[in-house]
């Protein structure tokens, strides 16, 4: 074989071989943990103020100023009776479209037992009849104590029971814990639920 025919047939292994050197050095970069450290995306940063759509969506890790419970947390407090548990998950409206007459019933809302459901309170903005629900009702459950224990909680990734917990926090409640896993983590604890009626 000629020098000239060595090389031209060298060209395609060596283009080859530097192919596969360039997939082996970025396999292990393919192959590395995602920011969470197992493949997870970490949680969002806490907002400046209140979250104002995409209500269920990841929620951040922190709630500046309150304790963040996990569920086994939560469910102590809960069982020492050493904290008021307020759901802040809304209740469905009634349709528009209804005819006339027909009668509207609320799906059952199962909540933590005990627990006071005040429906609505967690958006990011609030008409002030609203506000006002939820203030009252925060002072009725807290005997007007704002030192006494709050969880507030709704259902896992939703940023209702974050802004109700930072609402509280604006308040002047001073022992504000933020339960995220809510509903969906106490039940898949194996823990108990019951029927809530809105406050």
């Amino acid at each position: 074989m000629t020098a000239r025919g060595a090389r031209a047939f060298a060209r395609p292994r060596l283009w080859r071989a530097l192919g596969w050197a360039i997939v082996f050095a970025a396999v292990p970069a393919l192959a590395q943990p995602g920011p969470g450290g197992d493949g997870a995306a970490l949680p969002p940063e806490e907002p400046a103020g209140y979250r104002l759509d995409a209500y269920r969506a990841p929620t951040p890790a922190t709630l500046a100023g309150a304790r963040v419970l996990s569920t086994p947390q939560a469910e102590t407090l809960w069982r020492d009776h050493a904290a008021v548990f307020i759901d802040v998950l809304p209740r469905p409206p009634r349709p528009a479209n209804l005819p006339a007459g027909t009668l509207w019933r609320d799906a059952p809302h199962a909540s933590i037992p005990g627990s006071l459901w005040l429906p609505n309170t967690g958006f990011g903005a609030l008409a002030p009849e609203t506000e006002d629900y939820l203030k009252s009702g925060l002072a009725a459950a807290t005997g007007g104590d704002r030192m006494r224990p709050l969880v507030l909680f709704c259902q896992r990734q939703c940023w209702m029971s974050w802004n109700a917990a930072k609402r509280a926090l604006s308040y002047g409640y001073g022992n504000v814990s933020w339960y995220p896993e809510g509903t969906d983590g106490w039940s898949a604890a194996g823990l108990p639920l019951e029927t809530a009626e809105p406050r």
